[in-house]
């Protein structure tokens, strides 16, 4: 049986993820901070293994992927997928706090789960997987006011293309996603806010088949890089 773990599981994106690769018929370690939702949404899966740790916290993230693989026996796949937005501003209202918590998670907390399923895959036998990252439309084109989320988002690519070179040798697989308004909960609460003037939006499911698309590939090919998103955002042009 096909093992993942997936990070940012209890919600949105992360969530729907698990849920298509237990559909599927996957292991799949479900990591977030709180253990009361993953236990919500998973707790009666008997193919998912609950994993509460906090991503920019290193210990519990070497925990986290050891306890997953002392039940499983590998590591076949990691989805990079815990991240967070911060307050939206201009440069000069963020604050440094702000600007640390949003790369603690969305850069630090993506290094820390890479490192181990790295060294995971690596040393496994047979020796090899593949990491996933969400990355961001912002990784290409930023919103207003998205300083540091759009800053982690670019690195975030760039760790990408790191992964891949550095994994070759090991057969480690890295690819990246880009994902455009899922309805998410978070979404659902700016199109319920703006009834007249939504923002084009896809169902989240969307982007869990294709984390899922990625995820099934043999080893000898890789996906790079997949930009999915809703068809009418503003996003190719000026919209």
């Amino acid at each position: 049986m096909k093992t993942i773990l997936i990070t940012g599981a209890s919600g949105g994106i992360g969530k729907a993820t698990a849920e298509a690769f237990l559909q599927a018929g996957w292991t799949v370690g479900c990591l977030a901070r709180r253990k009361e939702a993953l236990e919500g949404a998973f707790g009666d899966q008997a193919n998912a293994v609950i994993l509460p740790a906090d991503v920019t916290e290193e210990a519990a993230v070497e925990g986290a992927v050891a306890d997953f693989v002392g039940k499983t026996g590998r590591l076949d796949v990691l989805f990079k997928n815990a991240g967070m937005f911060g307050r939206a501003d201009t440069i000069d209202g963020i604050t440094l706090d702000e600007w640390r918590q949003v790369v603690d998670v969305n850069l630090t907390g993506m290094f820390l789960a890479a490192r181990a399923a790295f060294r995971q895959m690596k040393t496994q036998s047979p020796q090899g997987g593949r990491i996933i990252n969400n990355g961001s439309i912002s990784a290409h084109v930023p919103r207003e006011g998205s300083l540091a989320y759009t800053a982690t988002k670019h690195a975030v690519t760039g760790m990408t293309r790191t992964l891949s070179l550095d994994g070759r040798a090991f057969d480690i697989a890295c690819g990246q996603i880009d994902i455009g308004n899922a309805r998410t909960d978070l979404l659902q609460g700016i199109i319920d806010a703006n009834p007249d003037n939504p923002p084009p939006s896809m169902d989240v499911s969307h982007a869990a088949q294709a984390v899922l698309s990625m995820a099934t590939l043999p080893a000898e090919a890789n996906v790079q890089f997949m930009t999915i998103m809703a068809t009418k955002m503003p996003y190719i042009g000026r919209g």
